[in-house]
């Protein structure tokens, strides 16, 4: 985003990240930092465990290598197959055998989501079709690796597929894991949209009370409430929330007490007539 900033005599860029939790944190969060370093999510995930799906952005490295943060790196296909899918102009015929290889792992996970299994369901089909595959794609580019130039796209797809090797297989350890970091692709579209109509953030922090607003509706979106509903009710509550419970106004905690709290009244009403 372009940013203003009165010691420039033009805008200058600051970032926005996205971070997208799982199903059992139902959040998207966004973050604004001036720059495009790693102290920005170096800083957010510090507190952070688990698996982290991302592109292969160089500046999350020391998040995986620190072995007192226990941080697993997952990476994206989507990413990968997209520099394939790039590489078709100088190399058509290994380009269409890995981008019908990528098919065929996306195949299975059409499977998965058509008949709707669970993560450990969802595991076990991944270890029946897509650790073949997977098995078959390393061999492939192991075997052709050597036949194609190093700085070519060919050669670079190649490149990274394989050094990003063991991140690209994790979601085969892990059924709740998805195969491509997508959803967080999709959380940034809004961002792109605004970028148009708003031209530039008027300060940092202007920057990161947009982050903050966006967080909020982009989760009300994902949760299907009505962002300016959810607004209109916590502007009203929470001068006088206690700050101990400012969690309870989360909006998935917040649709949980208002689907409770018309439980309630429908239950009242029908004792009333009775």
């Amino acid at each position: 985003m372009a940013v203003l900033d009165p010691a420039l005599p033009r805008t200058r860029t600051g970032r926005i990240w996205t971070y997208v939790g799982d199903d059992e944190h139902p959040y998207t969060v966004y973050d604004y930092t001036p720059n495009r370093s790693r102290d920005g999510p170096d800083a957010f995930l510090k507190e952070f465990s688990g698996f982290l799906q991302a592109d292969a952005y160089s500046g999350y490295d020391e998040l995986y290598k620190d072995p007192a943060r226990d941080v697993t790196e997952v990476a994206c296909w989507a990413h990968a197959r997209r520099r394939f899918y790039e590489a078709q102009s100088s190399d058509l015929m290994r380009s269409t055998v890995m981008l019908a290889y990528i098919r065929l792992l996306y195949d299975v996970e059409r499977e998965a989501r058509d008949m709707k299994l669970n993560g450990e369901k969802r595991l076990a089909l991944r270890l029946a079709k897509s650790v073949r595959i997977l098995d078959d794609i390393k061999a492939y580019l192991e075997r052709e690796r050597p036949n194609v130039l190093p700085k070519s796209p060919e050669g670079q797809a190649i490149a990274y597929t394989l050094s990003n090797w063991k991140a690209l297989r994790c979601y085969c350890e892990d059924g709740d894991l998805a195969i491509d970091n997508n959803g967080a692709e999709r959380s940034l579209r809004g961002i792109a949209v605004g970028r148009k109509n708003w031209m530039f953030f008027g300060s940092d922090n202007g920057g990161r009370t947009a982050a903050i607003l966006n967080s909020l509706i982009a989760t009300c979106k994902r949760l299907h409430i009505d962002p300016f509903a959810y607004l209109r009710d916590v502007f009203e509550r929470i001068s006088s929330q206690p700050k101990n419970q400012l969690d309870e106004l989360l909006p998935n905690k917040w649709m949980v007490a208002r689907q409770c709290a018309l439980i309630g009244n429908i239950s009242a009403k029908a004792t009333h007539m009775e």
